[in-house]
């Protein structure tokens, strides 16, 4: 049985997905960018800004479905430079405290909105 999760504190989806979807307590969320729940705009400036509104859309998912970044199992990172890794690795770290989920980052060609960064979570209660 399938879940879909969806808060106001968290942008609106922008084509046919749901912000999330829980099955049998596992949380997998859409990739998130740096889009202001409350205006619609897109949160620029710096590479730290963007990834900090980021997450804050994922805290908003979890908080949505009853979890936390403790429940994360999964994350995958998608840059379009990769020379803004340890930045964003920076802001997505401040998130975690130990039993860090498993991850991947990858460099792209482009991502949705011409966005910097986006991540997506699986998490599990």
């Amino acid at each position: 049985m399938k879940k879909i999760i969806n808060t106001k504190k968290a942008p609106a989806p922008i084509g046919p997905y749901s912000q999330a979807v829980l099955v049998n307590n596992v949380l997998y969320a859409s990739g998130q960018v740096a889009i202001d729940p409350v205006s619609g705009n897109l949160v620029t400036g710096d590479i730290k800004t963007e990834t900090k509104q980021v997450m804050q859309n994922i805290k908003a998912i979890l908080n949505e479905a009853g979890m936390d970044f403790e429940h994360i199992i999964k994350t995958s990172i998608f840059l379009l430079d990769m020379n803004n890794f340890a930045a964003v690795n920076e802001v997505y770290g401040s998130h975690f405290i130990k039993d860090f989920p498993a991850r991947e980052t990858v460099q792209v060609s482009r991502l949705p909105k011409d966005v910097n960064v986006e991540i997506t979570v699986i998490a599990m209660k």
